[in-house]
């Protein structure tokens, strides 16, 4: 069976070999802290520099096109790493062997296929040269022998593949089953391209309604109020989870639901007393922030549901997908937005692509891609909880680069 080289996946299985499950959730948990501290860094750079307001204008579809595109970078990697390659490739030519017949030719290159074996080389032969010093050996040796045996012997190797196969089926049981937990043999079953395609396909939708939403509620409402109702998505995740269970631990339970009523009352309690503390109200962009957050849901449950295990999914290539369907299918409303003039298009100039670029790489092909591999070396569940963790890191960051006061 062949074995594919993809790197991500190596990674990963070789985590879910070695590592225990506490020890997984533990890199898990340490991966989403990251995400939100990257998330913080993104929303400071929009925040001073405005990024959606691009030439006087409102321009979140542009913005959230931007950032999905940049996700196509990881196919570069596709291109032109040649052990990535072996991802695509089709299984290797087997034949049926009868147990109970003996063929001691059929590593020869008249039965064999062409390359298995090398050439034929010739190699001395080296002895012991130990002697007893007997006198039974010395006149043993002095008699004449009728049989006589080559000085070389004839070497040939076995190809790369031939001889990890060879020495994969010479192993025990117990070597072998160890062997799968602390190698990358369990990538045997990685999804192919195909597969990955179509789920990156069906993924980017969802992601790219998700996003887009998420700018428009930006667009239109503070920043605080709109987290908070994006934060919500863990209770959504919850019910999904509950309804659709991929695994026991999916399951709904009375921990779960409590972590959750905690995590929501904390986010509406930081929210409020900031809403007061400014003099504002619930804006319009809230029922987009609601629509925001079910598409995160969505998104995060479908692919729990698509993906058993982390070690299956190329992440890099997976988020390659997502950004060349962005780049090739979401163009054309571009101009169908300019027409009916709901946003109007226009290229940035070169300090704004800088900006563009430089949060688009952070904010989302980093954090993204940290996320989802934080994701499911934990769950939906923990992984749209650790979303809530952006609201006092940015309340820290407002305190120590603004000097904003918060009441206590």
């Amino acid at each position: 069976m062949p074995i594919s080289d993809s790197y991500s996946s190596k990674v990963c299985g070789l985590i879910n070999g070695i590592l225990s499950k506490y020890q997984r959730l533990a890199v898990g948990c340490c991966a989403l802290i990251v995400v939100d501290l990257l998330w913080v860094l993104s929303a400071q750079i929009t925040k001073r520099f405005n990024i959606q307001k691009l030439n006087g204008s409102e321009r979140p579809f542009f913005t959230t096109y931007v950032r999905s595109s940049l996700f196509v970078i990881y196919l570069l990697k596709y291109f032109y790493w040649t052990p990535l390659k072996s991802c695509n490739q089709p299984p290797g030519d087997y034949m049926s062997v009868d147990q109970d017949v003996e063929d001691e030719s059929y590593f020869t290159d008249q039965n064999g296929p062409p390359g298995e074996l090398s050439d034929a080389t010739f190699v001395p032969l080296v002895y012991s040269g130990r002697s007893s010093g007997t006198e039974s050996e010395t006149e043993h040796s002095n008699r004449k022998k009728h049989v006589r045996f080559s000085k070389l012997t004839e070497v040939r190797h076995l190809s790369d593949k031939e001889a990890n196969e060879a020495l994969l089926a010479r192993l025990s049981y117990q070597a072998t089953l160890r062997t799968n937990e602390l190698t990358f043999i369990q990538s045997v079953n990685n999804y192919n391209v195909p597969h990955t395609a179509k789920v990156a396909f069906l993924f980017s939708v969802l992601r790219f309604g998700a996003e887009y939403s998420f700018q428009c509620s930006l667009s239109n409402g503070e920043v605080g109020i709109v987290a908070l109702i994006c934060s919500s998505c863990s209770l959504v995740t919850l019910m999904l989870c509950a309804i659709f269970p991929l695994t026991p631990a999916d399951r709904f339970s009375l921990s779960k639901g409590v972590a959750v009523c905690i995590s929501v009352c904390g986010l509406i309690l930081v929210t409020i007393s900031n809403s007061y503390m400014e003099h504002v109200h619930i804006p319009s962009g809230a029922l987009l922030g609601l629509v925001s957050a079910l598409f995160y849901s969505l998104y995060i449950v479908f692919l729990r549901q698509h993906v058993e295990k982390e070690e299956k999914l190329d992440i890099l290539l997976f988020y390659g997908f997502v950004g060349l369907y962005s780049a090739i299918l979401l163009w054309p409303l571009l101009f169908i937005l300019h027409y009916n003039s709901w946003e109007v298009f226009s290229l940035p100039d070169r300090d704004q692509w800088l900006i563009l670029l430089l949060e688009g790489l952070v904010g989302s092909v980093l954090t993204e891609t940290l996320w989802l591999w934080g994701m499911l070396l934990t769950s939906p569940l923990i992984a749209t909880l650790g979303l809530g963790l952006t609201i006092p890191l940015s309340m820290l960051v407002d305190m120590s680069l603004y000097q904003v006061s918060y009441p206590r």
